[in-house]
């Protein structure tokens, strides 16, 4: 009978024949041994398939695949063709150029052995050029626990869930799948949708993944303004109010947050999308109304408060 690993991997690829050895060699060094890692091509045209190939044919934990056309090609229905062929109790999504500390699984998978909890989240760095290999390898760490009263913290980015920094039990994704037209903030937008079902997590506070910055990153093309990102978070951000007032957890502090946001994208009509995904009318609409009228002003005043005060 084949063995089915603790743990399952989940690498979308495209085109990243320059790093994706690296990270694949720091998921080697991973002290937690039983896991399966899933490379899932995207439809690259780069040399990804010839650089890791020995390492393919030293270890059979690495299975490389291509998504199939069910998939919509895009970073989501890579990880969703993953999701769909994971034999893993749980679940982790690795980006294709990062680094890996060796701890990450062996502590990510005793915290969710030890807790009835169905996720773990830990911390992420990010390096530039050359990475440092000096790990910290102590296990001496604190810890919290989260819910879905957390939600708003992981809308507003105080608790951040970045897609490589948690590890998650499979069946969170029973019921859960990115939503594959989404080109930016698909994570964001499932992250908290997971969240907001009631389950538990813990998060432990060490650093266990390491993000490279470059030019050609996901995240670097939506600040350079692609269109086509800024109309995705759009999406994701209508997408996050949905399923927060299908489940009740609306509340004055969301509410004014997006709005507050919705500033930035004027000429998408942002806010007027916001208002007719909450069905505001009556007096509601014109609270809100009223409040984003006057949110630049009341900005333009705490500004000149801070510059009284720090002139004085």
């Amino acid at each position: 009978m084949n063995h089915l690993p603790k743990v399952t991997i989940i690498m979308a690829t495209y085109n990243r024949a320059r790093y994706v050895v690296e990270t694949l060699q720091s998921i080697q060094n991973q002290i937690f041994k039983d896991w399966e890692c899933l490379i899932i091509d995207d439809g690259g045209t780069d040399a990804t398939a010839v650089v890791i190939a020995p390492i393919l044919a030293q270890d059979n934990r690495f299975k490389y695949l291509h998504r199939p056309d069910t998939y919509r090609k895009g970073l989501p229905g890579a990880r969703n063709y993953g999701l769909d062929v994971a034999k893993g109790d749980y679940i982790i999504f690795f980006d294709d150029d990062d680094i890996v500390h060796p701890q990450n699984l062996e502590l990510s998978v005793l915290e969710l052995s030890h807790n009835e909890v169905s996720f773990c989240r830990y911390i992420r760095e990010v390096f530039y050029d050359t990475f440092d290999y000096n790990f910290d390898y102590s296990k001496e760490y604190t810890s919290f626990y989260i819910n879905e009263k957390d939600v708003f913290r992981l809308l507003n980015q105080e608790l951040p869930f970045n897609s490589c920094a948690v590890l998650w039990k499979k069946e969170c994704f029973f019921e859960n799948r990115y939503t594959e037209h989404l080109l930016h903030a698909e994570e964001w937008e499932l992250y908290s949708r997971i969240l907001s079902t009631g389950i538990t997590g813990i998060s432990i506070e060490k650093s266990l993944f390491f993000a490279r910055k470059h030019s050609d990153s996901m995240t670097g093309q939506y600040f350079r303004l692609d269109p086509i990102r800024t109309l995705s978070n759009i999406d994701a951000i209508v997408l996050v109010l949905k399923n927060l007032k299908e489940k009740s957890l609306i509340n004055d502090p969301i509410i004014r947050y997006f709005i507050a946001m919705s500033h930035g994208y004027t000429e998408y009509d942002l806010f007027g999308k916001i208002m007719r995904e909450l069905e505001f009318s009556g007096y509601n609409y014109l609270k809100w109304r009223l409040f984003y009228f006057i949110l630049p002003l009341r900005f333009k005043i705490t500004k000149l408060k801070k510059r009284i005060i720090k002139k004085n």
